[in-house]
C-alpha cells in the first residue's frame, strides 16, 4: 500500500521517514518530495509498505506530533491528470 505523509517537519529526509514507518512493518520505499528549485523539502512524502503495516501506521501515526508538527498519514490517492501548463 502506498501512504501519503503530510505536514512533515522540514528536517525529515528519506531515511528518517523510513525509520518512522518501519516500526509498523517492512518499508519497501520512502521518499520525501523536494522542491526542484530550492532543493528543500516540500513537507510531504510517500511510503510504500505491506497492507497490514500500512493500516497500523495510519491508525498510529495520523495526527501525531513529530518535531512540533502534527503529521497527516493516509492512503495515497492516484494523481489526477492536469491539463497543459500555460506560461
Amino acid at each position: 500500500m502506498r501512504l501519503f505523509a503530510g505536514n512533515l517537519p522540514w528536517s525529515v529526509d528519506d531515511d528518517e521517514l523510513r525509520n518512522i514507518f518501519s516500526a509498523y512493518g517492512d518499508v519497501t520505499d520512502s521518499k520525501v518530495i523536494m522542491d526542484r528549485e530550492t532543493g528543500r523539502s516540500r513537507g510531504f512524502g510517500f511510503v510504500e509498505m505491506a497492507d497490514d503495516g500500512a493500516r497500523a501506521a495510519i491508525e498510529s501515526l495520523n495526527d501525531t506530533e513529530i518535531d512540533g508538527r502534527n503529521i497527516v498519514v493516509n492512503e495515497a490517492q492516484e494523481r489526477k491528470e492536469r491539463g497543459p501548463r500555460r506560461f
